[in-house]
């Protein structure tokens, strides 16, 4: 994120800006809605850097790129918006290409057993089609601003699309870094989108005809190119939507040599293609709601496998997702490769949904499922409410259920089905050393070591944590206590982990499904804090060795001191337990489940008399596990950090660009770079805080020089996953 303070002839906007500039409203567009109840291109991804400044964008600001397959529109695109055909799109002439390529790798995850007893493995999986911003509206790296989809259910999703298009803007979006980069650190998969609209909206049968033509040779040239895209910006695969009418079976055969020419590539390079059940064999739009010959030849042809999977339209009924499965498993298919859509745009938990046709609580899951447009859980929200502890409250529901316990989430009924209720959740914590701050990507101001460093909001998915895959399962005897990620403190980032209420009893909360190694040097590190009200509490360190022996059942937990935390002390307090004590007895060499139980003291504190015993006001501001108690070694420097480009806004402010090599593989010990900070150095000698991101390539607006000052000095640091930093390296900037 980045973060940036009034320095010399920087403007008072560009001071209130955190992440860049904010994306402009969405244009009115000739693409709305899909005709029936197909996905329609809604707002969706952006792109490159327009070649004047708009409305509300810096000059010089890199976004995510889009594009029309070849062929553009008539007439002049809107403010704010590049017209390009990815005909034309060579990697090493986009400028953008540093600001938008993925550094995170798919991380490996497992399935632990599940916390609710009708979650299930080995069945029905959950895809979902998002949009993150307007096609042309998604800043390369974040933006200012806490109100955005901050997606962090990862646990639950097998996929993600990242959804957007419109005939006005541009029809094939790659996704924006940040997105992928929190995606993978969670094993999740991140698609691009190719929508063709309906004709109603703007589709012209033309871009169809571009996407699918075959060269001299035979070849699909767009079908190479989006391989490609996906290689060079580090995302997963393409989501494919034809939904334009007109065609015949001429273009259907063209459009199925299209797809087996991209099945080739994404087996080549690991990618993967997920169709959209809209275009028939004949040529024609026509929605099935099913898999059946109409539309198979998409899916699975005499060759084999053509899509890794099919999304369903909202058509579906119990009798054809019935049909569907079996059709699937004749094939040789995976019947949970089929998504049955489940829209959700318009109502949320709320949406009327046959859910025993998908996965019937009686007996075996029939098909998976896809969420279109999950971010309703943000979008529903009225206007000047959109805070992050507000979203999260609904996105916590939307996936977790109305208990905001997923052990206790119905599973059966006519009512909202949560997925943690239906599906077994996974988990990316399987490697040393594994670090958290409970981060979610977005924030009302930034903090660093507890201390405000910024009080403007932001957004930036790339540095989103590993945060707790369930919310939140919680054992006690007393009363519940409410328990959630809060916005009004936090140790790094933006956010903390907050226990609150009266339970009157010990209260153990789980907070991650692990696959660690467990040796005699094993450590996990705490940072906590009780606010200034309670008697204090005291701490212990839940950690399992076990799984439970059923889903649902209670976890085998061993508690280990931490510590007491009262309040009136110096605030956050780090405390270090050493885990090599559990091997003595034990067969068991991995760590299996983390959490924390938190005993409320009785009595009156100083400070504290006029709280009633039992109060609980606790904050877990960081957790770490790692070989060894102290920091770790520090991650290797990056190297060659330099301007890159600079550009001048109407307000006298300048946009620069940054670039950076990243350190070679070191020959001993290092901590992997997790990010990388950037500070600009004052006159002074003072340093402040302009933001940071995974990629290697940064852009910040609105700088001016400082009194007397000729040159600007800008310092570049690697933070390592236990938030470990570099040696610095540092570049100039004449004014």
């Amino acid at each position: 994120m980045r973060r940036r303070t009034l320095l010399g002839t920087v403007s008072t906007a560009a001071a209130a800006a955190l992440m860049g500039p904010p994306a402009p409203p969405a244009a009115a567009s000739t693409a709305g809605a899909s005709a029936g109840p197909g996905p329609g291109p809604g707002p969706g991804p952006g792109t490159g850097t327009a070649p004047k400044a708009a409305s509300g964008r810096a000059p010089g600001q890199p976004y995510a790129a889009y594009w029309f397959p070849d062929s553009l529109p008539d007439g002049t695109p809107g403010e704010g918006v590049v017209w390009r055909g990815l005909a034309d799109w060579r990697p090493e002439d986009d400028e953008d290409l540093p600001f938008n390529r993925a550094t995170v790798p798919l991380a490996p995850r497992f399935t632990p057993v599940p916390a609710n007893p009708t979650a299930r493995d080995g069945q029905a999986r959950i895809s979902a089609l998002a949009a993150f911003g307007h096609t042309a509206g998604n800043p390369a790296q974040g933006g200012p601003g806490a109100d955005h989809y901050a997606f962090t259910h990862w646990a639950y999703l097998d996929e993600l699309v990242f959804w957007g298009g419109s005939a006005a803007e541009g029809l094939i979006l790659a996704p924006t870094a940040p997105v992928v980069d929190a995606a993978h650190r969670n094993g999740v998969p991140v698609l691009g989108t190719v929508f063709l609209p309906p004709v109603a909206h703007g589709g012209q049968l033309r871009w169809t005809r571009d996407l699918v033509r075959q060269d001299a040779s035979g070849g699909y040239p767009l079908a190479d190119r989006l391989a490609q895209v996906a290689r060079a910006y580090g995302f997963d695969g393409w989501f494919v939507n034809a939904e334009t009418e007109g065609g015949d079976a001429e273009l259907a055969g063209h459009t199925h040599g299209f797809l087996r020419r991209l099945r080739t590539l994404s087996d080549t390079h690991g990618l993967r293609l997920t169709w959209y059940d809209a275009l028939t064999r004949g040529g024609e739009v026509g929605w099935q709601g099913e898999l059946n010959e109409e539309n198979r030849l998409f899916f699975h042809d005499e060759r084999g496998e053509v899509a890794d999977g099919m999304f369903l339209d909202f058509r579906w009924t119990r009798e054809k997702l019935a049909s569907s499965g079996r059709f699937a498993e004749r094939l040789g298919r995976d019947r949970f490769a089929l998504r049955a859509g489940v829209n959700v745009e318009e109502k949320g938990w709320d949406t009327d949904v046959d859910w025993d046709a998908i996965v019937p609580a009686g007996g075996p899951h029939t098909v998976g499922y896809g969420f279109y447009r999950p971010e309703w859980t943000l979008t529903h929200l009225p206007a000047g409410q959109r805070t992050p502890e507000r979203f999260h409250a609904a996105d916590d529901r939307f996936w977790t259920g109305a208990s905001l316990d997923p052990a206790g989430a119905d599973g059966a009924g006519s009512g909202w089905r949560a997925p943690a209720a239906v599906v077994a959740d996974r988990s990316a914590v399987t490697r040393l050393p594994f670090a958290t701050t409970f981060n979610t990507g977005h924030g009302l101001r930034w903090y660093e070591d507890g201390e405000v460093a910024s009080g403007a909001e932001w957004h930036h998915l790339g540095l989103q944590d590993r945060l707790p895959g369930r919310r939140w399962p919680v054992t006690t005897n007393g009363a519940r206590p409410d328990v959630r990620l809060d916005f009004t403190d936090a140790w790094r980032g933006g956010s903390s982990l907050l226990v609150h209420g009266r339970p009157g009893a010990p209260v153990t909360v789980e907070l991650f499904r692990t696959r660690l190694p467990l040796g005699r040097h094993t450590t996990v590190s705490l940072t906590h804090r009780t606010g200034g009200e309670p008697a204090g509490v005291t701490v212990e360190l839940a950690v399992a060795l076990r799984e439970p022996d059923r889903p649902g059942g209670p976890v085998p937990w061993v508690h280990l001191p931490a510590g007491t935390v009262r309040p009136g002390g110096t605030g956050w307090t780090t405390t270090t337990v050493r885990l090599g004590a559990l091997l003595s007895g034990h067969r068991e060499r991995t760590l299996r489940a983390l959490g924390v139980r938190i005993t409320p003291r009785s009595g009156h504190a100083s400070g504290a008399a006029h709280v009633s015993p039992g109060e609980v006001d606790w904050r877990l501001g960081a957790l770490s596990v790692r070989d060894g108690d102290g920091p770790g070694p520090r991650p290797a420097p990056p190297r060659t950090l330099r301007v890159t480009a600079a550009a001048q806004d109407a307000d006298g402010t300048t946009g620069l660009r940054f670039a950076w090599e990243p350190a070679p593989d070191p020959a001993g010990p290092a901590d992997p770079v997790r990010h990388y900070a950037l500070h600009r150095v004052l006159p002074d000698g003072s340093r402040r805080f302009l933001g940071a991101t995974c990629q290697h390539a940064y852009f910040v607006p609105g700088l001016g020089p400082a009194p007397g000052e000729r040159a600007a000095r800008f310092i570049l640091r690697g933070v390592g996953e236990l938030y470990t930093y570099s040696t610095p390296v540092s570049t100039r900037h004449p004014w």
